[in-house]
């Protein structure tokens, strides 16, 4: 989106409507992964251990639904939505609270680069 913000012919709005779009769609996915991959969470290969996705609970719990509007934080924003999905969130609660840190994110980039 940074260097497409470069080409003046280029619609700001498009490129925060693009970016924001499939940040928040690779979100769902993870959601998805998490609501649907629960049940193999036991297999070897899963990417969380038992005892992590305790401690992540913990903290997801502690902090709420809204810690997703820290989803575009690096490192931790796929994390926060795989477990977001693993905990249940309701997809709609899910869906306005990642949008809204995602898009918040890229109109402040925009705002403050152009």
């Amino acid at each position: 989106m940074l260097y497409l913000m470069q080409d003046t012919d280029l619609s700001l709005l498009l490129l925060w409507l693009s970016a924001t779009t499939g940040n928040v769609l690779g979100s769902v996915a993870n959601w998805g992964l998490g609501r649907f991959g629960y049940h193999l969470r036991h297999r070897r290969w899963f990417p969380v251990a038992e005892a992590q996705l305790e401690r992540a609970r913990g903290y997801f719990l502690r902090w709420g639904s809204v810690s997703l509007l820290l989803a575009w934080l690096p490192v931790v924003g796929d994390p926060l939505t795989l477990l977001a999905g693993l905990l249940r969130v309701p997809f709609v609660l899910f869906l306005v609270l990642v949008t809204l840190g995602k898009g918040l994110r890229y109109a402040l980039l925009i705002g403050v680069l152009s």
